[in-house]
């Protein structure tokens, strides 16, 4: 099993800059496909898909990224499909408030060329012992997951389970299911016992951050997206919602200091520079708030976001004239 095995769940949500209104959207989502060769494959497709069908779909441009605009808040699958793919990516994911993600593709007969020792950081020691029985399980229900059918994908993760009870990376996968379904309760105990399986086990732990997000306990939020962190320091995306996460529970200096970490990694990741901004805000320091402006514009030029950071830099600047 591989890291692309274990699902991360994805709840879009509105960035912190964008207007209230009576029906939410996500002004953007950014779609990055990345694979082995660093080339992009014209026949890839990007689509994202909800409970309902499909909502948007697009294929990447010459730097292989897809823009989406004014998606309804809520809960999607992101698919990436394409000629001789080893197989069509689900991944079920979910952001507490970057909407850019990156999605690793691999076409058939090609090797990743990731580092063998990095991918087995989401991989939960016991699942390297997995039967064949209950492997064959697991790839069935994400088969099930890819075709929205819930309920079949469930009966082949507990099949899993009941033949190899240790199954970490199923009862992530689980908890992802419930967590697309509304169960909030069987998501959290699903996502509980992975973490208590395999106590480095990431991707388990970035989805119970993900759900303390989404039911604003930012607290708690904190503690498992430290816990992935630690465990998997490579991941960028899990600083982008630590960053979040520590802003919003008010520890400002973590968030900066988060922020910076994520910046200095591989990605986009502009919206950390938001966060920054307003973590300099709230200590009243202004040039290092317009500085967080400025680089998130020169990484992210144009969008309604860039719209308001260039209100909102024009407002510190003015202050200090």
């Amino acid at each position: 099993m591989n890291k692309r095995g274990c699902l991360v769940f994805l709840l879009l949500v509105s960035s912190v800059t964008a207007q209230i209104s009576s029906v939410p959207l996500i002004r953007r989502v950014r779609v990055r496909v990345i694979f082995p060769d660093g080339t992009c494959d014209l026949s890839t497709h990007v689509k994202l898909q909800g409970s309902k069908g499909s909502v948007a779909d697009a294929a990447p441009d010459s730097e292989c990224e897809v823009d989406f605009a004014n998606i309804p808040e809520g809960n999607y699958d992101l698919k990436v499909s394409g000629q001789n793919f080893a197989s069509t990516n689900s991944i079920v994911m979910t952001s507490g408030h970057s909407n850019d993600f990156e999605v690793k593709v691999t076409r058939a007969g090609e090797g990743s060329r990731d580092d063998s020792a990095a991918s087995l950081l989401a991989v939960s020691a016991a699942d390297l012992g997995v039967p064949v029985k209950a492997q064959k399980e697991f790839d069935k229900a994400n088969q099930m997951i890819a075709r929205q059918d819930f309920t079949k994908a469930i009966e082949a993760l507990k099949h899993a389970i009941a033949i190899y009870p240790e199954y970490a990376g199923a009862y992530n996968n689980l908890g992802v299911i419930y967590a697309r379904l509304g169960d909030r309760e069987r998501e959290r105990e699903a996502l509980q016992k992975a973490v208590s399986i395999n106590d480095h086990f990431a991707p388990a732990y970035v989805n119970l951050g993900r759900m303390h997000i989404a039911m604003g306990d930012f607290a708690s939020a904190e503690a498992a997206l430290n816990r992935a962190a630690s465990s998997d320091p490579a991941d960028s995306m899990t600083l982008v919602l630590l960053t979040y996460s520590e802003f919003m529970d008010h520890h400002v200096d973590d968030a900066i200091a988060t922020s910076r970490k994520a910046h200095a990694m591989q990605g986009s990741h502009a919206s950390v520079h938001l966060v920054a901004a307003r973590s300099f805000e709230q200590k009243r320091d202004r040039d290092n708030s317009i500085a967080e402006l400025e680089m998130f514009l020169k990484e992210e030029p144009s969008g309604v976001r860039a719209d308001e950071a260039r209100k909102e830099l024009a407002t510190l600047q003015a202050i200090h004239q």
